[in-house]
């Protein structure tokens, strides 16, 4: 019933009720074909554990269907196909029979597929290009840390008259909102190029808008195609012969020009200067010929376009400079560590691998300290171990021996047992209910598969939503509060099995030096401001597993006491055990 769109929207007005809408425009005999849909979960959860997309295996056939509406007709005329989505790459799920939406673009070779979700949150260079992978279980599954993937296509004037079927592809643009970026962006489709200048209104309105379409920016071409129109198309002088801008105006126009600058050097020197005529009239299309034979070159960037426009006040507004190459030949460009992190990573797919990776090693953290106390009190190990040990003990103090540390840890039961239960309590057990539907009047169950169903009518098929949604709560607490604690509680029992060492070697000396003595203190000095370090660095787990706790609590209407006992006292309880067994030793009695 909080489902305004199906209300309110144009398309319930008009009555459509598909997850998929499609139009076609056609003109100069080639079709552009633009696709919507809608790939949000049926069950709208609450934030923030609804980030991802979920389409379905029935959404995706519909996507096909939609972009192969015109490739069975009997005319050659080419088609030109967008789509709209809301969620970018890498934040839509698979679907239950492990396809994506990937495919099916790859299937088609989109010019662009237009999505927002991030907006300008993480950046303004939200880009990714996507090519068919070779290999299915290749590490680009999980990461792509170019904005470009593949290499480019190489094409020669000996292969134009039999052009092989080139690899599937496609670009998906992020775009910026309004609402927050006050960001708006032109896209403009010449001869098929499809090309786009995203307008910044953060600072006013702007009264003149440039949008070159040709030729296109060399970081954001097609690889196989683009590369192909450009070597073979060369004569077609309406094509390759002019270059072509959209200009927009509040005010009369009196001049374009359209200039080009060569980087060298790192400095940027004008080579060609021509002014631009506007051959639609009353059009803002304004075109200019050039000889494109003068710029070829085998660097992607070496050459690079600005328009630049008068009014009538003679006033001058000038485009974003944009590097091209008349060879098809693409320019790289990276992202920010930033901008990778939500473009460049597969979160659906990483999300188990890095779960069950920290998970095996907390795992690890806590057994193999046990393991090792059972070897090493085994007599005969010991036996074998004895030589070796008194070999040590001559050679004076060392700080690493690893059987220390274990048996310390272990015989810190208490917390020990804690660590290890807590463990399982997040891999078998719910980690706390709360109101995860707003229209359900039922507290359900996370875990880390998802929301618990049973509480929700018509889903007795699945038993668990929310995947891969979860993982906002799942990674961060795992990462960011269970993983530091348990460090800090083993650098606790660590710093306790070497002082104990140390005091006893110590000890055993029965020396009356005076300066063996100080030596002595002095030792007893670094473990103390070891033992404060190690207890202040207990506080910002704290607060950070605090501020993800009051998040929740917020956001699920959940009771920390009633509905999350463990999840919210557990990791504070453990490090509040371990400091204060090991506050008991005489070392803080200087």
């Amino acid at each position: 019933m909080f489902d305004f769109y199906k209300k309110h929207s144009i398309n319930a007005r008009l009555g459509r009720k598909g997850a998929v809408q499609s139009i076609t425009l056609q003109n100069g005999g080639r079709k552009h074909l633009f696709v919507g849909f809608d790939s949000t979960m049926d069950i709208g959860l609450r934030s923030p554990t609804n980030i991802f997309g979920q389409p379905t295996d029935q959404l995706l056939f519909d996507l096909d269907a939609a972009l192969s509406q015109w490739d069975n007709q009997s005319t050659s005329s080419p088609v030109t196909k967008i789509a709209f989505g809301h969620f970018p790459i890498s934040f839509s799920a698979l679907t239950s029979s492990g396809r994506s939406i990937r495919d099916v673009f790859l299937k088609h070779s989109l010019s662009a597929y237009l999505c927002g979700h991030l907006h300008t949150n993480f950046g303004r260079n939200l880009k990714r290009h996507h090519t068919s992978e070779k290999h299915r279980f290749s590490s680009k599954q999980y990461f792509q840390f170019d904005i470009c993937e593949g290499m480019p296509t190489a094409v020669s004037n000996d292969n134009c008259s039999a052009r092989t079927e080139s690899a599937g592809e496609f670009w998906e643009w992020e775009m910026g909102d309004w609402r927050s970026a006050r960001s708006m962006r032109i896209l403009a489709i010449d001869s098929g190029h499809v090309s786009y200048a995203d307008m910044d209104f953060r600072f006013g309105s702007r009264d003149v808008i440039i949008v070159p379409t040709f030729p296109l920016d060399s970081r954001f071409m097609q690889r196989s195609s683009d590369p192909f129109d450009f070597i073979c198309q060369a004569t077609s002088a309406a094509h390759i012969g002019t270059v072509r801008a959209l200009v927009f105006s509040r005010y009369k126009i009196e001049s374009v020009t359209a200039k080009v600058y060569e980087l060298h050097s790192g400095s940027f020197h004008l080579v060609l200067e021509q002014e631009m005529e506007n051959t639609s009239g009353k059009g803002a299309m304004y075109t200019v010929a050039w000889n494109w034979r003068d710029f070829s070159d085998e660097s992607p960037d070496r050459y690079w376009l600005q328009i630049e426009a008068v009014d009538m006040s003679g006033k001058v507004y000038l485009s974003e400079q944009r590097p091209f190459s008349v060879n098809g030949l693409t320019a790289k460009f990276s992202w920010t560590w930033k901008e990778f992190r939500v473009m460049g990573c597969q979160w659906n797919q990483l999300y188990f691998p890095i779960m069950w990776t920290t998970l095996a090693f907390l795992f690890s953290l806590v057994l193999v300290p046990r393991t090792s106390l059972t070897f090493y009190e085994n007599r005969f190990m010991l036996k074998l171990l004895k030589p070796k040990m008194t070999r040590r003990s001559s050679g004076g103090f060392s700080p690493v021996d690893f059987e220390f540390f274990g048996v310390e840890l272990s015989k810190m039961y208490i917390i020990w047992s804690g660590m290890l239960l807590y463990l399982l309590y997040l891999v078998f057990f719910p980690w706390f209910t709360g109101y995860a539907v707003t229209e359900n009047h039922n507290k359900m169950y996370l875990h880390y598969k998802g929301w618990s169903t049973k509480y929700l009518a018509n889903t007795s098929s699945m038993p668990y939503i929310g995947l891969p949604d979860v993982m906002v709560i799942v990674l961060p607490h795992l990462l960011f509060v269970v993983l530091p604690a348990f460090l800090i509680i083993a650098a606790i029992a660590a710093e306790r099995a070497l002082y104990l060492r140390h005091n006893i070697y110590q000890r055993a000396k029965k020396d009356g030096d005076h300066y063996k003595e100080a030596c002595y203190t002095e030792y007893l000095c670094i473990f103390y401001w070891i033992r404060k370090i190690l207890i202040l660095l207990c506080l910002p787990i704290v607060w950070k597993h605090w501020k993800h706790c009051r998040a929740i609590m917020r956001a699920y209407e959940v009771n920390p006491f009633i509905d999350a006992p463990i999840y919210c006292f557990g990791v504070p309880a453990l490090l509040w055990l371990a400091t204060y067994r090991s506050s008991s030793l005489g070392v803080y009695q200087i």
